[in-house]
């Protein structure tokens, strides 16, 4: 898997047309069907590569998977007036149901799912030597996991949404809104098929694929979001047991290391989306592979010399405390060197766009987390950015141990030992929990100071927006961290497209508000 995920999969999905038998062909002579496909473990392989392939697409990880969630949280700014009007309304809390964003991502999802579901339905039917059983269960362990991924993206974002778990042939097999109990119970029976026979660990050319470790992380945030702790703490300690027990530490002694390229698969890391720098970016929504390996666009949208079309917020900025060294890992200042040279120094002007206030001084400043300029100039616009997407890492697992302890009556010395993980790392070293700013001195304290260091310690990696609903759909936010927040926001809008072209969904069935 190792930085080649991408293969082109065509599967021909066969639907009746109301029109004279006689003028249709009805058997296609030259191309794979789903009745002749999946018949041999390669071909099996082939397709769940095409399922890895849609997470790495323009519609989820490639692009907009990140937009989505940075969008709705509290830790970016618009970089100017470079940035894209349907993206500037919705960081602005301006909503609607034609937004491209989120409907790009609600296509991605079930583009992803609808493969998915072809592996997960068509796999088992194989007639396979005994040999090849095996790998044919663990691929499809893959697939659920994949589909349980894109279902927990779903059901956080949407609340209730269609759940699809047979491979749909037919218009008729379109789907209204499931209860989100439904969409949360096939979730959990997905992550325990994928634990139940995912190896923990791969390596070589496999590294990429999710493991037991990966789903059990999945398993606890689902638990987590729905409010059980208890549930979510016995996945996270089995999560930390393994980390600790192949590696003593498993937190990267140098936080930069888990956005650099050369340091990808590293032990913190649990799951990551690889990329790769071979054809640049192919802009396709399927990751289908036509325009070569694929790329991402974070690095480009984002970076100091490039598009630079969302910044950090002020506000975010402002809750580094003073002298923790990971604010200089997250962002370039104006003035900082670049490209691994003391001749290049970042200045305004080479800076697209809006200014950010700091410590009372007005500047430039600019993401730096996962931008190429650590070890090259960019020169403008770049789209062969190969440095891997971590999704999962162990700081935060422990955070969110800690969280769970707190919630479950966990001692005292056991949150802090978790909380204090991230700011123990060698390059860290900031001082331990508690502190003047962060007593810890009771539960509400504690997680103060929890909700602290998940915002510095994982700043820009789409934990923000979901931490920020699921603490305030089970009432653990102290005070509401969004400004335009109102309760339409708790959920984004059905997109226009689903209701237009499904016809068990309907403008009735949208989210309240929109």
């Amino acid at each position: 898997m190792r930085k080649i995920l991408i293969f082109s999969l065509t599967v021909c999905l066969l639907i009746s047309v109301s029109c004279s038998d006689d003028d249709l062909v009805k058997v296609n002579t030259g191309g794979q069907t789903s009745a002749t496909y999946y018949k041999t473990v390669s071909e099996i392989q082939t397709a769940v590569t095409g399922v890895y392939a849609v997470l790495q697409g323009n519609n989820l990880g490639g692009r907009e998977y990140f937009f989505v969630h940075d969008l709705r949280s509290d830790e970016f700014a618009t970089g100017g007036g470079q940035l894209e009007a349907h993206r500037a309304r919705l960081l602005n809390g301006q909503h609607a149901p034609n937004n491209g964003v989120f409907g790009s991502v609600w296509t991605g999802a079930y583009d992803l799912i609808m493969r998915a579901n072809a592996v997960i339905t068509l796999a088992p039917l194989a007639e396979l030597l005994d040999s090849e059983s095996d790998l044919r269960d663990r691929l499809v362990a893959e697939a659920k996991f994949l589909r349980a991924w894109e279902y927990y993206q779903l059901y956080t974002l949407w609340g209730d949404v269609p759940l699809y778990t047979t491979f749909g042939t037919k218009l008729d097999d379109a789907q209204p809104r499931t209860p989100v109990a439904e969409v949360v119970a096939q979730i959990l029976e997905d992550c325990g098929d994928a634990i139940a026979e995912l190896p923990n660990s791969y390596s070589g050319a496999d590294l990429g694929r999710v493991t037991a470790i990966a789903a059990r992380t999945l398993r606890a945030k689902v638990y987590m979001f729905q409010g059980d702790y208890t549930s979510a703490l016995a996945d996270l300690n089995a999560v930390i047991s393994y980390g600790e027990s192949t590696f003593g530490n498993p937190l990267m002694d140098e936080y930069f290391d888990n956005y650099t390229e050369e340091a990808e698969f590293n032990k913190e890391s649990i799951w990551e989306v690889c990329y790769s720098t071979t054809g640049g970016y192919n802009w396709s929504g399927d990751g289908d592979g036509t325009g070569g390996q694929e790329s991402w666009m974070r690095p480009q949208e984002y970076s100091a010399v490039g598009w630079r079309n969302l910044i950090p917020s002020d506000k975010l900025l402002a809750e580094f405390e003073a002298n923790d060294p990971r604010i200089h890992d997250n962002f370039y200042f104006t003035g900082d060197y670049y490209a691994g040279a003391d001749s290049l120094v970042l200045t305004a002007e080479i800076q697209n766009g809006n200014t950010s206030m700091f410590n009372g001084v007005e500047q430039k400043i600019s993401w730096k987390k996962w931008s190429l300029m650590y070890k090259l100039d960019p020169t403008g616009y770049r789209d062969n950015n190969g440095n891997n997407h971590r999704i999962f890492r162990f700081a935060d697992v422990y955070l969110l141990r800690a969280e769970c302890l707190n919630e479950t009556g966990g001692s005292s010395a056991a949150i802090l030992a978790d909380l204090n993980m991230s700011r123990n790392r060698a390059s860290t070293s900031m001082p331990e929990y508690p502190t003047t700013a962060y007593p810890c001195g009771n539960q509400a304290q504690i997680l103060a100071a929890i909700q602290h260091e998940r915002m510095v310690e994982l700043a820009g990696e789409q934990y923000r927006n979901i931490d920020i609903l699921r603490w305030r759909k089970n009432g653990k936010l102290a005070s509401e961290p969004i400004s335009y927040f109102s309760a339409k926001f708790a959920l984004l809008p059905i997109p226009e497209g689903e209701i237009n072209t499904n016809e068990k969904i309907n403008q009735v069935d949208q989210n309240p508000g929109y």
